[in-house]
């Protein structure tokens, strides 16, 4: 059939043409233009209720063949993806004959038997009466189509997925109108809560209630953004919050699990409604009935050995607790308000297992070498279904590290929490022990000094190395974890639990060479001793460093500076560690040289005739000592070092009595400590001293 024919010509709807419209609608289904114009005409000609009336025919008749090409006609209707066709396939009167001709699968060996499910299996529960009969209607003929899209037609192939597009919108818009319906119905969902909350209603009752409920909330999905957000606040007005509190305190499992999904869907559409509700409850009620440590508990006590309540209920509270779905507004911030609820009221009802199955063993052992049967402590219950609970606690409590800044600070310091956390490193289920690890590896990874003189000050690195040791060659994930955390501290260089490892610790890991992380902390820890002492060497006031050694004229300058500039200072008090001053021009130096030398030599004599004398003397006392090499300057080796000492002066004394000459003022001691290098301009300066005795002494560098 050309595609440029204006119309697409359908024979006769005849027994005996079955075959022929088989093939016809089969045909069509690769070309798009071609089933637009079937589904034309099989709009126009009312095609599709005389080939439902051919169907009863057949049946009748027990006509096998014809109702196998019945099959293949219908299935390739509904691959025609129209809309006008699915109102008249999905009546009322029509929706049951195309679920029989769906029966008569030819590559079946018997027909399935569809009808009597949707008629006699499958049964309407009207949980609260539903007077409306169009809404009644919508949601039969809903649920049939879903049933005809999910069980009856094939999962369709990557080439057929979009031939069901538009059945798929059908019941999507379906659902949509039953939400609306419901919803503006007000004397149905009042009924509801009422029924859910009241004590008198039975169980069997309040499970059907609540899954209706859930399938309410499960269609509202569907709703645009806007629809949606209308949906959620007419529940939250009529008390949903509350009825959930009353349901997930119940025994039913089924209950408690529906209601799970219902609270699910609030919490994801809007965390901080549920966060209003709860601070707005705290006000009213005791912290065991508050919602979210309903939540906990039941958390807690999920009887599932594989926890899949729990799982999901951690989730929602993580959505609950974090800090980046809050809002905040000019008023008010609901992050810190929240947050101190929480910790007030919930916190200790989350951490409860995990306090109550380690113990609160402390160790004072603070050895550097860690021997691997000193066990931080015993952990109490070490069953599967107790450490997965654990592991759940703590991926809880690892997301509050990363998000909340001093609450969890101030609860882990308050609890002690991390050497409790740290004591399961010792469980036999490794998920657990690294569960542990985590923790303390999102703390360290904080790099706040704060956590890190807690771990410290507790030895808390000791429960880890005994762990990474006891698992001795074994090549696996806590092997490489424990690694990861100390190439951590190593990479990022944090220098107090670098000095704490390697100080306690390095003894019992300095055999470990298949990895360089522990050499590499020690390499990290002797660079920082030696930057430390030698910023002790450059600590020394900059008038006290020995700028002797510096003989170009910048230095002379600066020297002269300093002196000019105290000469105006007060010249009364103690008299210090004189200092010969600079003032002839650098020109002097050569004729000076044989004077400079002289004195030199009288001073050395004098000073090994008065030296035990003046040492034993309890007025002297050394103020300082300075050790250097000698420069290049004098051509010598040698080091030499020089301690002067000052005499303490009598009140009344004057600055005359400070003179460097004056044997009962100062000493220059030789003889375990070598003299500093002498340059020729040293003999000028005694000289000028002696000419000018009036001007104050300065400080020695």
């Amino acid at each position: 059939m050309p595609e440029t024919t204006h119309t697409v010509d359908l024979p006769p709807c005849e027994l005996n043409k079955l075959e022929e419209i088989a093939d016809l609608v089969t045909s069509v289904l690769s070309s798009p233009i071609r089933r637009e114009k079937l589904a034309l005409a099989l709009e126009n000609e009312g095609y599709i209720k005389k080939l439902l009336q051919l169907f009863q025919v057949c049946e009748e008749l027990e006509n096998t063949e014809g109702l196998h090409h019945l099959y293949e006609i219908i299935r390739g209707i509904l691959f025609l993806n129209k809309a006008a066709l699915f109102e008249v396939m999905f009546s009322d009167e029509c929706i049951m004959d195309v679920v029989g001709c769906l029966e008569y699968d030819p590559s079946l060996p018997h027909p399935r038997k569809h009808r009597e499910f949707l008629t006699k299996t499958a049964k309407f529960k009207e949980v609260i009466p539903i007077t409306d009969t169009e809404l009644k209607q919508k949601i039969h003929q809903t649920y049939r189509v879903q049933y005809i899209q999910d069980i009856i037609l094939p999962t369709p192939s990557v080439f057929e997925e979009n031939f069901l597009s538009t059945l798929t919108s059908f019941i999507f818009f379906n659902k949509v109108e039953i939400v609306s319906m419901l919803q503006e119905d007000e004397k149905f969902l009042t009924e509801l809560f009422a029924q859910l909350t009241d004590e008198a209603t039975d169980d069997d009752k309040r499970r059907e209630l609540v899954n209706f409920f859930k399938e309410f909330c499960a269609f509202s999905q569907t709703l645009q953004p806007q629809n949606r957000d209308a949906f959620f606040k007419t529940l939250a007005n009529l008390g949903i919050l509350p009825a959930l509190e009353i349901v997930l305190g119940m025994d039913d499992v089924q209950v408690r699990a529906a209601a799970t999904d219902i609270f699910s869907y609030l919490v994801e559409y809007s965390p901080s409604m549920v966060r209003e509700f709860v601070m707005q409850e705290a006000q009213q009620s005791d912290d065991d009935i508050l919602l979210i440590n309903v939540i906990i508990e039941q958390m807690i006590c999920d009887a599932d050995p594989e926890l899949g309540g729990a799982v999901q209920l951690m989730g929602l509270l993580r959505t609950l607790i974090d800090p980046e779905n809050m809002l905040a507004t000019a008023n008010k911030t609901e992050k810190t308000e929240f947050l101190s609820f929480f910790y007030k009221h919930c916190m200790h009802v989350l951490s409860a297992p995990l306090l109550a199955n380690t113990t609160d063993e402390k160790h004072s052992s603070k050895d550097a070498v860690v021997d691997g049967s000193n066990k931080n402590s015993a952990f109490c219950s070490d069953n599967f279904q107790t450490a997965q609970l654990l592991a759940l606690i703590l991926e809880l409590l690892t997301f509050c590290v990363e998000h909340h800044t001093y609450h969890i600070k101030n609860y882990i310091m308050n609890k002690d929490l991390l050497r409790r956390v740290l004591v399961l490193m010792n469980s036999k289920h490794t998920f657990l022990a690294l569960c542990a690890l985590r923790f303390m590896r999102r703390i360290i990874g904080l790099k706040d000094e704060f956590y890190n003189r807690y771990i410290t000050k507790g030895n808390l690195f000791e429960p880890v190395i005994n762990a990474f040791l006891d698992n001795g060659t074994r090549y696996n994930l806590l092997n490489s974890a424990i690694i990861e955390l100390f190439e951590f501290i190593r990479v990022e260089d944090i220098k107090s639990l670098t000095t704490h490892i390697v100080d306690n610790f390095y003894k019992a890991l300095e055999h470990i060479e298949y990895v360089q992380t522990f050499k590499g902390l020690k390499l990290r820890y002797e660079q920082e001793r030696d930057r430390l002492q030698n910023q002790k060497l450059n600590s020394v006031p900059s008038i006290l460093r020995n700028n002797r050694y510096r003989r170009d004229a910048r230095a002379l300058e600066e020297d002269e500076e300093m002196w000019f500039n105290e000469d105006d200072e007060e010249e009364e008090g103690e008299a210090l560690v004189p200092h010969v001053e600079k003032s002839k021009s650098e020109d002097d130096y050569p004729d000076s040289y044989g004077k400079f030398l002289e004195t030199k030599k009288a001073k050395e004599s004098e000073d090994k005739e008065n030296l035990p004398k003046r040492s034993s003397s309890p007025s002297f006392k050394f103020t300082f000592s300075h050790t250097c090499a000698s420069g290049a300057a004098n051509g010598t080796n040698g080091t030499n070092s020089k301690s002067t000492a000052a005499q303490t002066a009598p009140a009344s004394s004057t600055s005359s009595s400070s003179k460097h000459t004056s044997p009962s003022t100062a000493v220059t001691t030789k003889g375990g400590l070598v003299g500093l290098v002498d340059y020729p301009d040293d003999e000028e300066e005694e000289e000028e001293e002696e000419a000018s005795p009036r001007k104050r002494p300065r400080l020695g560098s």
